[in-house]
């Protein structure tokens, strides 16, 4: 992880990224002489490129103007991949620190593209051999401001940080990662950022009757967890909480309805990112010590074939008591999430999210670029949270939420079924787990952009993060 410090006073033997409003602002040579100004000048004027990188053997000297768009948002991601283009030259370069300077007074900027350059700093070399040889160098990134407070830049480690460790929980191979494991990553972040954690182990869950997830777990060997984590500080905001709910399938083979291999079952160690999303918001929105009270649920198991594996045609009950004929083996997410959302009733919460990779119909519905969301919050939470998606290029896609699509999952011998037809996929998954609330919702079908088969600028090639960002910027604008 990159450590982030503010700085006084500009070493001008240091490697710089200089941010800028427009050229005419390098009065203050910053360790360049008059030619390379001039050139650094032209470059950007002449041939409006965006950024002019100067090595001077030894130290680079990175110029960045900010590009103006007419959305705001669309600006500050421009420059978060900026910082992702600056990294490859700092890896190539192999330097170990360099200090961003804050040129013009623009904070929202600044920390725009120190986002993306730490974020672009991520790795992830836990099973390789000679991990020294491909890691890399940037140790150090030094902030100077007169505009952007410490405090801004403490939250921004924290943050970043917290997408990191979401990412390497998505990135940890299930041999590893089983349910009970991915409990135990729970308690480390808790007692790390400061928030109570419980897990309810396999006789728990079978005492409360959480039918889906012991359905789903039946096919393995390794039992099922039920995680329970909790800030609630002395001055929180909220009088009843808000509750997180992640997806906790650490392994996904699609059980008996099996999946293919290829671009399939190859990546499903990522199908507890939702689990990771949750986590990593808890772990930030603790650390930073945010003043409201959320939980956080994770049901958790892998699927798989085995053992006494359920069979499609099964009839389950679930924890609420509602029975589901299950007719899809690889529809195993809505399963444990219901349990989760039937659960998150005893808290009479003021508002639950739950964020799952839950569907193929998410990514043919909107690709990759982002989550497909859809429930029954008013309209002012929704515009809050669509906001956070733009603040953070997270963005929503917002699914009709009609009734009409209840009459997709009506079963002939059970309450419900657990699919439904050949369209609206995901909208259908949306509509099985709606039957399991009594309290304002949204669900985030997060399946597009929490692993990812190439890099993709600050989001790199595996566990991405998602979702941990935007959680956090929705609680901090709204509590």
């Amino acid at each position: 992880m990159s450590i982030l410090s503010k700085i006084s006073v500009i070493n001008n033997n240091e490697s710089v990224i200089l941010l800028c409003g427009k050229e005419s602002s390098l009065n203050n040579n910053y360790g360049l002489s008059k030619a390379e100004i001039d050139y650094i000048k032209n470059e950007i004027k002449v041939k409006e490129k965006k950024h002019v990188v100067i090595n001077q053997l030894g130290r680079l000297v990175i110029v960045q103007i900010t590009d103006h768009q007419k959305e705001k948002f669309a600006e500050l991601e421009t420059l978060r991949k900026a910082g992702c283009s600056m990294h490859a030259y700092i890896a190539d370069a192999k330097l170990k620190s360099v200090t961003i300077v804050d040129v013009d007074g623009k904070e929202a900027e600044l920390l725009a593209l120190t986002e993306g350059l730490v974020l672009s700093n991520y790795q992830f070399l836990k099973y390789k051999k000679n991990k020294e040889k491909e890691l890399f160098s940037l140790k150090n990134i030094n902030v100077f401001s007169k505009t952007v407070s410490a405090s801004k830049i403490n939250e921004l480690q924290i943050i970043t940080n917290a997408v990191e460790i979401s990412r390497t929980l998505v990135n940890e191979p299930a041999n590893f990662l089983t349910a009970t494991q991915l409990s135990k990553e729970f308690r480390k972040m808790g007692k790390d950022a400061g928030f109570e954690v419980e897990v309810l182990n396999k006789a728990k869950i079978t005492a409360l009757k959480m039918g889906g997830l012991l359905a789903v777990n039946l096919g393995s060997i390794d039992p099922p967890t039920f995680t329970i984590m909790e800030y609630k500080p002395a001055g929180a905001k909220n009088k009843k909480p808000v509750v997180l709910i992640g997806k906790g399938v650490v392994y996904d083979t699609g059980g008996l309805s099996l999946k293919p291999t290829p671009n399939s079952m190859d990546m499903m160690k990522c199908d507890m990112a939702g689990a990771a999303a949750v986590a990593g918001a808890m772990y930030a929105v603790a650390k930073a010590k945010l003043p409201v009270h959320v939980i956080a649920l994770v049901p958790a198991t892998d699927n798989r074939p085995g053992e006494n594996a359920y069979v499609p045609g099964d009839v389950i009950t679930m924890y609420n008591g509602l029975t589901v004929e299950m007719l899809n083996a690889d529809a195993e997410g809505r399963m444990i999430l219901a349990d989760a959302l039937a659960y998150a009733q005893k808290y009479k919460p003021e508002l639950v999210l739950d964020f799952a990779t839950l569907t193929g119909a998410a990514i043919a519905a909107i690709g990759m670029s982002g989550l497909v969301v859809m429930g029954n919050a008013d309209e002012k939470t929704k515009d809050q949270l669509k906001q956070s998606g733009f603040n953070t290029f997270e963005r929503l896609a917002e699914m009709p939420f009609w009734d009409d699509y209840d009459d997709l999952i009506k079963s002939d011998i059970a309450d419900m079924k657990n699919i439904g037809g050949p369209y609206a996929g995901s909208i259908t998954a949306g509509k099985f787990l709606a039957r399991y609330i009594d309290y304002p919702w949204m669900h985030f079908d997060i399946a597009g952009p929490a692993f990812l088969t190439a890099k993709d600028s600050y989001r790199p090639k595996g566990g991405t993060g998602v979702g941990v960002r935007l959680l956090f910027d929705y609680f901090k604008n709204n509590y």
